[in-house]
């Protein structure tokens, strides 16, 4: 495996790369003159693309944009299509994509389980198969998972449980992918502090998320952006993991 100490010029894919984490991301890389493809889900989202597009190509990157519900493998083998097709062989991808509901398992229908199973846990698969079909060697492929993973709760049995088979996707993909020196990680935050949160809480649940962690605070964006980072470059041994990022949330 080569450390990337320089990551002018590589190719980044971030799913998931126009909001929050996702654009947090994209605007560090974008800092390196970097070659990026970010992902959006909705084509109402078109007009925060755009602008992100510009601010990032003002920082010197080169941006192209691909908005997909990624609900099936031939959407996600697109993206890929898109980004070689773009800008050659890819060398970093970033999957941000989630979605989270709270709710308890006797109130939960089937057309719910089944829209949490593909976003969580579909999309995350073949992501990462398809990372791996168009990326050169040496490369990252990261995963964002939730700190849920190790807490002994309820209520999140479709987030947490449909996030958790990722897992041994990382592990296999990270022993398959070997030969070709491309690691494959996840990394586990605790709840962060974004719109994605807030939807699913109260004011009561909130206060005792933010105090299951140092300072008394949820996981900020800005806490995970290095870590995505770090396992890009300096931190190019780490592999097959499953990184909690949380402040002493949950821990296993």
């Amino acid at each position: 495996m080569v450390k990337y100490e320089n990551l002018e010029n590589k190719v980044i894919v971030i799913a998931g790369g126009i909001k929050n984490l996702g654009a947090l991301t994209a605007k560090n890389f974008a800092k390196k003159s970097t070659k990026l493809v970010l992902h959006y889900h909705q084509e109402k989202d078109r007009g925060t693309a755009d602008k992100l597009k510009n601010e990032l190509e003002t920082s010197g990157a080169e941006v192209a944009l691909f908005q997909s519900t990624l609900a099936s493998e031939s959407d996600i083998i697109k993206l890929f299509d898109f980004a070689v097709n773009k800008f050659g062989k890819i060398d970093i991808a970033v999957n941000t994509v989630g979605k989270v509901l709270k709710k308890p398992i006797v109130d939960t229908n089937e057309k719910e389980f089944d829209s949490m199973n593909t976003v969580n846990n579909k999309v995350a698969y073949f992501f990462i198969k398809q990372a791996s079909k168009h990326m050169n060697d040496n490369g990252h492929i990261i995963t964002i998972l939730t700190s849920l993973l190790a807490a002994y709760t309820g209520f999140y049995s479709t987030y947490a449980g449909n996030k958790a088979p990722v897992e041994h996707y990382t592990k296999a993909a990270s022993k398959e992918f070997m030969d070709r020196q491309i690691s494959v990680n996840a990394i586990a935050p605790g709840p962060m502090d974004t719109s994605f949160f807030y939807g699913q809480e109260t004011k009561e649940s909130t206060t005792f998320h933010k105090s299951q962690a140092m300072g008394n605070q949820l996981t900020k964006i800005e806490d995970i952006v290095p870590i995505i980072l770090f396992l890009t470059t300096d931190g190019w041994w780490i592999n097959g993991q499953t990184i909690f990022a949380n402040g002493g949330y949950t821990s296993r």
